[in-house]
């Protein structure tokens, strides 16, 4: 997946401690998105803010151990470092997720604003526009991006820290949506979408103005739905150990097949693979093999 070109890209949002019954792990889906989004070639930064206190040092030295620049990652004094308490049951998260920490207040400043109108690509969700310090943040970033770029939604609702108004509010600011079979329902009912998948996703694309929509079943594969057209993957076999992350690592994927303008069905069958792949490994950020990182090469056969 090597190319001349290197995209520069920003995951803007929460990062925090996925703490675990037995440990801790690195999270948010930024983080998440930006080290995939590296290791496939990109320059990723994540767009953050920890607190002054332990928990974001060692926030830093893992993200620089894993190669994602902390750049982006702003500190606070007054709030604390983003944890988020996380039980797995059949191999599925869920999440309680601890409020007004340092990513509810990421401040909006001159070098990013610089960031924002050189980025390629940048990917934002609603869980962090929470909080209107964030939100007034991530709306300014997109603001500043160029005409061009492209700018992922991945809807992630978690717990109740969403609305309409968040939802729709992103949907006008992005070009591309991400959404599962889990979240179609929720826009489906605040936007009265009807009829079938296909139809939804249409009506989302065009009430929206959107390139491209991905909508993702879990194990079941993915449909992408945009204004190149329409393809369905029925999913990869793999054995999945821990899903955690495996969303965001599609995500990266589909952002950089996209970036470098392949057909559809092979930016679908990437990113599947790719998610595949973090889902049969503990962890959101396990390496990713090499053969992903020479795609290029397998597309252009």
């Amino acid at each position: 997946m090597h190319s001349s070109k290197s995209f520069k890209i920003a995951g803007i949002g929460e990062l925090l401690w996925d703490v675990f019954p037995t440990q801790k792990r690195l999270g948010g889906a930024p983080a998440n998105f930006a080290y995939h989004c590296n290791r496939l070639g990109a320059e990723a930064y994540p767009v953050s803010c920890v607190g002054d206190d332990p928990l974001g040092t060692e926030i830093r030295r893992q993200l620089r151990d894993t190669k994602v620049s902390d750049r982006y990652v702003f500190e606070c004094a007054t709030h604390p470092t983003g944890t988020v308490d996380v039980v797995l049951e059949s191999g599925k998260p869920t999440y309680q997720i601890h409020q007004d920490v340092a990513w509810d207040h990421i401040p909006y400043t001159p070098p990013l604003e610089a960031l924002a109108s050189t980025l390629d690509a940048a990917c934002f969700g609603s869980l962090s526009q929470r909080s209107c310090t964030s939100r007034a943040t991530i709306h300014s970033i997109l603001r500043h991006m160029p005409e061009s770029s492209l700018r992922i939604f991945d809807v992630n609702l978690r717990q109740n820290f969403f609305s309409k108004t968040i939802i729709e509010e992103s949907l006008e600011l992005a070009t591309a949506l991400k959404l599962s079979d889990e979240e179609l329902p929720v826009l489906a009912g605040f936007f009265n979408l009807s009829g079938d998948t296909a139809a939804q996703l249409d009506q989302l694309l065009r009430k929206f103005q959107l390139d491209l929509i991905a909508y993702t079943r879990g194990p079941d594969g993915s449909m992408l739905h945009g204004t190149r057209g329409s393809d369905d993957f029925p999913g990869c076999d793999g054995l999945a150990v821990d899903s955690v992350g495996a969303g965001d690592s599609f995500t990266a994927a589909l952002c950089m097949a996209t970036l470098r303008g392949w057909p559809l069905p092979a930016v679908n069958r990437f990113a599947n693979e790719v998610a595949t792949f973090v889902c049969s490994q503990k962890g959101a950020t396990p390496v990713l093999p090499e053969h992903f990182l020479n795609y290029d090469a397998k597309i252009n056969q």
